[in-house]
């Protein structure tokens, strides 16, 4: 009898032992399946980044270098103020046209967070630039919206009460200054808005003292735009830097 009941103890011990080890192998096997299926789920989510990025850095070096030909544009007029034998109505006039745009930078926001998505990622640096990337945009676009209020409160009212705007914005058109800001570049942009048959001069808009303020806030806020910008652009590269990492 006790040899017996040995006998089935070991017997049960085992089906016991073989039960938890089918367990744990079945386990396993549904724990790597879960992680297949993330991992592959992970490599979407970073094509799909890759090409979002890519498109927001894109854009942000086009209205990077919008703003800098902003900058350039409003320091030569300010250097015709200073300069007053080196003024050229032609020049003035398409200098203007270049201080009357109001960049924005407008990228793909992928909502990760909120998703929980982001929790698929391995990488946490990765993690971690994601996570803070749409605060940072927020100091980009507020002080873009700070000159785009500036200028549509005042710069524009002023120059429209002192010159005639009707050339400017034909100017604008006639050398298509309306591409830089458009989403298809390919779209056609005629407008046939023809100079108005008045004739003026416009350097006299150089000796007003207020006119050399709003160049000093054109050229400002622009400027403290590109520079917040560029570290956005830093950011950009570095994300991704990481994402062609964790793809290969």
């Amino acid at each position: 009898m006790e040899n017996k009941t040995s006998k089935y103890l070991k017997y049960a011990i085992g089906e016991i032992v073989l039960v938890v080890i089918g367990i744990l192998i079945a386990l396993q096997i549904n724990n790597w399946n879960e992680n297949r299926k993330e991992r592959i789920e992970e490599q979407y989510l970073l094509i799909q980044l890759e090409l979002e990025f890519k498109s927001n850095l894109e854009q942000l070096d086009e209205k990077i270098a919008i703003r800098e030909q902003m900058i350039k544009a409003s320091l030569q007029l300010l250097d015709y103020i200073d300069n007053p034998s080196q003024r050229n109505n032609d020049s003035i006039i398409k200098y203007i046209t270049h201080t009357i745009n109001s960049p924005t930078f407008d990228p793909i926001l992928n909502d990760l967070i909120s998703s929980g998505k982001l929790q698929l990622l391995q990488n946490n640096r990765l993690k971690q630039l994601l996570s803070f990337w749409t605060s940072e945009i927020i100091q980009v676009t507020e002080d873009e919206n700070a000159w785009r209020k500036l200028a549509a409160d005042v710069y524009f009212p002023f120059l429209k009460a002192h010159i005639n705007y009707r050339n400017v914005l034909a100017n604008y058109w006639k050398t298509n200054r309306v591409n830089a800001v458009l989403i298809d570049k390919n779209q056609k942009t005629e407008l046939n808005l023809t100079p108005s048959k008045y004739i003026e001069d416009i350097s006299k808009l150089l000796d007003i003292t207020d006119f050399e303020d709003h160049l000093a806030d054109c050229a400002t806020w622009n400027k403290l735009v590109n520079i917040q910008s560029e570290t956005l652009r830093n950011r950009i590269l570095e994300i991704l830097k990481l994402i062609q990492q964790e793809l290969n």
